[in-house]
C-alpha cells in the first residue's frame, strides 16, 4: 500500500473492505450481518417464514469472525499492508463454521439452517456422496476445525447475534415440499447476501436496483392501449373473436388465485388477452408481479417487444440469447433477482431454477412469491421432467401464493392419468378461462388440413418439394435441420432456409425479413425446421408439415390463414423420406398415427388433443427419468433425518441435454470484430452476453471434425470459434453434413 494512502478507523472484524479513491474503507462484520438477517427476514415474510431467513441471515458469516479470515481480507485488500494468511494462499472457509454453530445450539433445527449456511456461496450442497468426493455437507459439519477457529472471538461477538431465539414458524409444505421450502429460504439468504454487500461496495449500482412499479402501476397503461388498439381494428371475425377472448379474461380475473388454463385457438389474441387476465388478476388479489414462461427464444423476443412497446421501462427480459443492445443497467440488475414488475423468461430459466442448488440461479426464487405465471405453449413442458414439474407448480400454488395460466391453442392431459405402466398426479384444480372453447375454435377456423392417405407410405424429397413448387407463397416445416437442408436444396432460388445451424441473429434478422415481405404482400417460400412452429406471428396461405406430434401439426396450422383474410388456408401434411429423429419426435410422431389411423375425425379437433397427450405421456418410459423426486425427499430416520442431495438434483435437472454438443462462435454480422476482442482481451460478461447471439451447437462428432480440419480453433481457453470463412454461409448457416436435432433448436436457455 502506498505509505501516503489514508486509513479509516480500524474495524477489528472486516466483512468487506472497498477502496474509495486513496481511502480504504471497511464494513463492519457485525453490521453486515444485522443487514443481510433484515433483508432476509423482510423477503421470506412473504411466505411465513421470516424467523428462519433472519437467523440464516444473522449467522451466515460467522466464520469470518476467525483470525484466518481477517488476515486474509486485510491483506489482499491493502486495509493491513503487515497482515498475512499463514498457511496455503486462497479463500478461507468462512460458511461453515454458522452451519456447525446453527446445530450445536438448535440440534435438528439446526440442520436446516446449515443447508443454507453452508450453501451461501457455493450453492446448497448435497448431504452425502456415494464415494468420497468431499464438499458434502456432511463431511463439511464433521470437520469441527472451523467453529473452533471463531470460539477465541465468540466473547467480542455482539450478544445479540449468537442468542437467536429458535425459528417457530412451520416447515411448508411437509416431506414432498421441504426441498422447494429450503430453496425459497436459501434464495432469502443469498440474495439478501448480495444486496447488502452491493449498497456498500457500490452504492450508485445499488440506487439503479430500486423499483417502484407494480401491477396496479402498469394496469391503466394496459388499457389505454389496447382502447387505442381496438379503435383502429377493423370490424373482422377474427378481430370480434379477440375482443371477447379479452373479455372473458377481464372478467375471469376476479377468481381466487390458483390454476387456469388459457385455450385460445391460434390468432385468437393469446398473448394480450392473457396479459390483461394478469394485471387485473395481479391487482385484484395483491400478486407482486407477472412472470411469462416461454419455450421458444423467437417467441420471447416477438412477446418482449409487444409488451415493451406499451411498458418501455418495466419489462425485463432474461434469456441466453438476450440482445444486450435491448438492455439497460436496471434491466441487467434486475435479471438477477427478477425484481421488476414484468419478467418476459424461458422454460429453461423459470423451471430449472426452481430446482437449482447454484446462488445465481436460486436468488430470484423468493421473487416468484405471490407472482402470476403465464406458461406459454404449455405443451412443450418436457415428457421426462413432467413429473417434477408438476410438483413444484402444485407447491407453488398451494403454499406461496402462485396463480399460474396454462396458455396453448393446444391444451395438455395435465391432470392426473393412470395406466398400466405409469401414473402422472398432475393439476387437478385448473379453471379454464374460456366459457366455451369449442365455439372460439368453431369460429376461427380458417385452415383445412390434409392428412396423409397412407401414413406409412414415405415420400421422397423430390417428390415433396415438386408439389411444394407450385405454390408461389408457402411454408415447408420439417423435423430437423438434415431435413430443412435436404429438402432447400430441391426448391427454387430465392427459397428461404432457416433452421439452427444458423446462429440466433441471423434466424432473427430473417424472420424480420419474411414477416415484412408477407406484409407487402410480396410472394415468398420458406422451408423450416420446428423453431418457427410455435408463436412466430407470420400468415401464409398454404403450408406443408412433415408428419409429426398433433400439437406440432396444430402449432404448423397457426402459421396459415392466421388473420383469416382467406375463406380457409390449406395444411398439408406427408409422410418424409426417413421418420423423425428417436426421441420424442419420433414417439410423438407414432403418437399421431395410432390415434388417427382407420378414423375420419377431423384432425384438429379438439378433444383429440386430450387423447393425444393422455397417450403421449403414458406411453412415456418415465415422467421423470432422472429421479429428480426421490433425491428431492428427505431421508432418514428420527436419528438423522433431512438428508437431501440438493446439487445432484440441481445437476439432472437440465431441459436441454447438451451433453453430446459443442458450441462454436460463426463468423456473421458483427462477430468478427467480437470475436477478435475477445480473443486479444479474453472474456467479459457484456461481451459474452453480445457473442451468445453468434452460437451455434453442434453434434460432438461433427465438431471433432471442423477442429481437426482447421475449419474451428480454440480462441480461449473452452471457447472455439470459426476461422474458415466458407464454414457459414449467408443463406444456410454452418455448412455440415447435419445428422442430428439440436437440442437447444426449440427450448432455450
Amino acid at each position: 500500500m502506498d505509505r501516503d494512502t489514508e486509513r479509516c478507523e480500524p474495524v477489528r472484524y472486516l466483512a468487506h473492505v472497498r477502496q474509495d479513491g486513496r481511502v480504504f474503507v471497511p464494513h463492519d462484520l457485525g453490521e453486515h450481518l444485522r443487514g443481510v438477517g433484515q433483508r432476509a427476514e423482510e423477503f421470506a415474510r412473504v411466505f411465513g417464514s421470516s424467523d428462519w431467513a433472519r437467523v440464516a441471515g444473522l449467522w451466515h458469516d460467522l466464520g469470518k469472525y476467525s483470525a484466518e479470515f481477517q488476515h486474509r481480507i486485510k491483506s489482499k485488500s491493502g486495509y493491513d499492508a503487515e497482515a498475512h494468511l499463514e498457511g496455503q494462499a486462497g479463500r478461507v472457509d468462512h460458511s461453515t463454521a454458522g452451519a456447525q454453530y446453527a446445530i450445536e445450539k438448535f440440534k435438528l433445527h439446526g440442520r436446516i439452517l446449515a443447508y443454507l449456511i453452508a450453501g451461501h456461496h457455493a450453492g446448497l450442497p448435497d448431504w452425502h456422496a456415494d464415494g468420497n468426493r468431499g464438499g458434502t455437507l456432511k463431511v463439511r459439519l464433521d470437520d469441527g476445525s472451523h467453529l473452533k477457529r471463531i470460539s477465541q472471538a465468540i466473547p467480542s461477538i455482539p450478544p445479540e447475534l449468537l442468542s437467536q431465539p429458535k425459528p417457530t414458524s412451520a416447515l411448508i409444505g411437509g416431506k414432498e415440499g421441504f426441498a422447494l421450502w429450503v430453496r425459497m429460504l436459501f434464495s432469502c439468504l443469498v440474495d439478501a447476501d448480495f444486496l447488502d454487500t452491493e449498497a456498500f461496495m457500490d452504492t450508485g449500482k445499488a440506487v439503479q436496483r430500486i423499483n417502484t412499479s407494480a401491477p396496479s402501476d402498469l394496469l391503466p397503461r394496459f388499457n389505454a392501449y389496447m382502447t387505442e388498439e381496438f379503435s383502429h381494428a377493423p370490424f373482422t371475425l377474427v378481430n370480434r373473436v379477440r375482443a371477447q377472448v379479452l373479455r372473458q379474461c377481464r372478467d375471469k380475473a376476479r377468481e381466487a388465485p390458483g390454476l387456469f388454463s388459457l385455450t385460445v385457438p391460434t390468432g385468437g389474441g393469446k398473448t394480450l388477452s392473457s396479459l390483461a387476465f394478469a394485471l387485473e388478476h395481479a391487482v385484484c388479489h395483491g400478486k407482486r408481479r407477472i412472470i411469462y414462461a416461454i419455450p421458444y427464444t423467437s417467441i420471447i423476443e416477438q412477446t418482449a417487444n409487444i409488451f415493451r412497446e406499451i411498458f418501455p421501462d418495466e419489462v425485463i427480459e432474461h434469456h441466453s440469447n438476450l440482445d444486450p443492445e435491448k438492455e439497460t443497467a436496471r434491466s441487467r440488475l434486475a435479471a438477477e433477482n427478477w425484481d421488476a414488475p414484468l419478467i418476459v423468461t424461458t422454460n429453461v430459466q423459470f423451471f430449472e431454477s426452481l430446482f437449482a442448488a447454484r446462488t445465481s440461479r436460486c436468488r430470484k426464487l423468493h421473487n416468484i412469491v405471490d407472482s402470476v405465471v403465464v406458461l406459454d405453449e404449455t405443451q412443450l413442458l418436457p415428457t421426462e421432467f413432467l413429473q417434477p414439474i408438476l410438483d413444484v407448480m402444485n407447491l407453488l400454488v398451494r403454499y406461496y401464493g402462485v396463480t399460474f395460466v396454462l396458455s396453448t391453442a393446444t391444451q395438455p392431459a395435465l391432470g392426473t392419468l393412470k395406466s398400466f405402466q405409469s401414473t402422472l398426479h398432475g393439476l387437478n384444480t385448473v379453471r379454464e378461462i374460456m366459457d366455451d372453447p369449442d365455439a372460439l375454435y368453431h369460429d376461427l377456423e380458417r385452415v383445412a388440413v390434409t392428412m396423409p392417405p397412407d401414413f406409412h407410405l414415405a415420400e421422397d424429397w423430390e417428390a415433396v418439394a415438386q408439389k411444394i413448387r407450385q405454390h408461389p407463397c408457402v411454408l415447408a416445416i420439417v423435423n430437423s435441420r438434415s431435413d430443412a437442408r435436404e429438402l432447400h436444396r430441391r426448391m427454387p432460388e430465392g427459397t428461404i432456409h432457416l433452421s439452427a445451424l444458423m446462429c440466433g441473429e441471423h434466424r432473427s434478422r430473417v424472420i424480420a425479413d419474411v414477416k415484412q415481405r408477407l406484409r407487402a404482400g410480396e410472394a415468398v417460400r420458406v422451408v423450416s425446421t420446428q423453431l418457427v412452429e410455435a408463436g412466430v406471428d407470420v400468415d401464409f396461405p398454404v403450408v406443408y408439415r412433415a408428419l409429426a406430434g398433433l400439437d406440432s401439426i396444430a402449432q404448423a396450422a397457426g402459421r396459415c390463414n392466421r388473420e383469416g383474410v382467406m375463406d380457409r388456408g390449406e395444411v398439408i401434411v406427408f409422410v418424409p423420406p426417413k421418420p423423425a429423429p428417436p426421441g420424442p419426435l419420433r414417439r410423438a410422431a407414432d403418437t399421431t398415427v395410432s390415434l388417427l389411423k382407420g378414423t375420419s375425425k377431423h384432425p384438429m379437433e379438439r378433444e383429440l388433443f386430450y387423447q393425444y397427450f393422455k397417450r403421449f405421456y403414458m406411453d412415456a418410459s418415465s415422467l421423470d427419468k432422472h429421479g429428480i423426486t426421490e433425491l428431492l425427499e428427505p431421508q432418514g430416520g428420527n436419528d438423522d433425518p433431512l438428508k437431501v442431495q440438493f446439487r445432484t438434483a440441481a445437476q439432472r435437472f437440465r431441459l436441454i441435454d447438451e451433453s453430446g454438443y459443442r458450441s462454436i462462435l460463426v463468423r456473421y454480422g458483427e462477430s468478427p470484430a467480437l470475436i477478435g476482442r475477445l480473443r486479444k482481451e479474453g472474456p467479459e460478461r457484456w461481451l459474452m452476453r453480445k457473442l451468445q447471439r453468434y452460437t451455434v451447437s453442434l453434434p460432438e462428432p461433427q465438431f471433432q471434425k471442423l477442429l481437426v480440419n482447421g475449419d474451428v480453433c480454440e480462441i480461449y481457453p473452452g471457447l472455439f470459434a470459426q476461422t474458415a470463412d466458407p464454414l457459414y454461409h449467408l443463406e444456410l448457416g454452418v455448412l455440415v453434413d447435419e445428422t442430428n436435432p439440436d437440442p437447444s433448436a426449440l427450448i432455450s436457455s
